[in-house]
């Protein structure tokens, strides 16, 4: 019985006997009475057709609730009476790495961390260290997209909703796809590789998970630029590219989103002295000179 049925009950109930005090003096004297004639052997009066010393209908009310609240509570306490579980659907994770170590070691695979705000040249300058450097190029965010359109893939939808909004993608999805990508050609270097990975990581979390599951990075290559230039580039490179990020308003957000949560980073292994700053407003000839002489303590030769 629902709640409102039973408060209306109650309701008629308290006015019922607010509204007859005689029904209970009336049976007080009919029993009184009646213990009398049956101590003295006299028949009681038969009352009236229709007639009834007192009226019952408020113990049968009584009788209803009662029963009406028992049942509801069963019903709670098993549970076929409550409201269904709604669950929230979870957002899909690649699986973290199971080691409890890196999976690289430092003596036989070299990562540079290649960051800079979006337009800076990072796709440019890394081109020209893998052709003098056997680097091999990883972009973070072109492993995003391939996977994104990768057939069948679990993850597409996220990573698509994530870039067009400017936001970082969950971070184990593009820390598995970098370490799936290294382990490729690790394996097919002998166990060594040179690698830049470009436009990662973008939080220091992605930083500290990257570097205790897969390998610690030497250094952070970054490219300082102004926003209004990388603007300039961003807009005039979207003419042509057909990437959906490469629109004003999406522009904006990745700027936000790059000062707010990169430049941590930066900051965090400028202070472990591993940052290698160059300034990216001049041509992009000058830049790669600034480049080499900037990595060159790190990295040594060219092989």
């Amino acid at each position: 019985m629902s709640r409102p049925m039973c408060r209306l009950f109650t309701q008629r109930l308290g006015a019922n006997f607010a509204q007859t005090p005689r029904t209970t003096a009336a049976f007080r004297n009919t029993a009184a009475a009646g213990g009398r004639r049956f101590a003295s052997g006299e028949s009681g009066p038969n009352p009236k057709p229709g007639q009834n010393p007192f009226k019952v209908w408020p113990f049968v009310a009584i009788t209803l609730v009662g029963t009406g609240s028992y049942i509801l509570m069963a019903r709670s306490r098993d549970g076929s009476y409550m409201t269904p579980d709604i669950t929230t659907p979870q957002t899909p994770r690649l699986p973290a790495p199971k080691q409890d170590h890196p999976r690289f070691s430092p003596t036989n695979v070299t990562v540079v961390f290649v960051l800079g705000g979006p337009g800076a040249g990072k796709g440019t300058q890394c081109a020209k260290l893998v052709d003098e450097y056997n680097f091999t190029h990883l972009s973070a965010g072109d492993l995003l997209r391939a996977e994104q359109e990768r057939p069948g893939s679990e993850f597409g939808g996220l990573i698509k909703e994530y870039i067009r909004d400017g936001k970082i993608v969950p971070m184990e999805v593009t820390v598995q796809l970098l370490e799936n990508a290294m382990a490729e050609v690790v394996e097919q270097s002998g166990g060594r590789g040179k690698f830049l990975i470009d436009g990662f990581p973008r939080k220091m979390d992605q930083a500290e998970k990257f570097e205790e599951s897969v390998v610690k990075a030497a250094f952070v290559l970054f490219f300082d630029a102004p926003e209004d230039v990388m603007m300039e580039r961003l807009v005039k490179r979207g003419e042509t590219s057909g990437r959906a990020d490469d629109n004003v308003e999406s522009i904006r957000k990745r700027f936000r989103v790059f000062v707010e949560t990169s430049m941590p980073v930066v900051e965090r292994f400028e202070k472990e002295g591993r940052v290698v700053r160059v300034k990216a407003t001049q041509m992009p000839e000058k830049v790669y000179e600034d480049v080499k002489e900037g990595i060159q303590p790190w990295i040594g030769g060219k092989n």
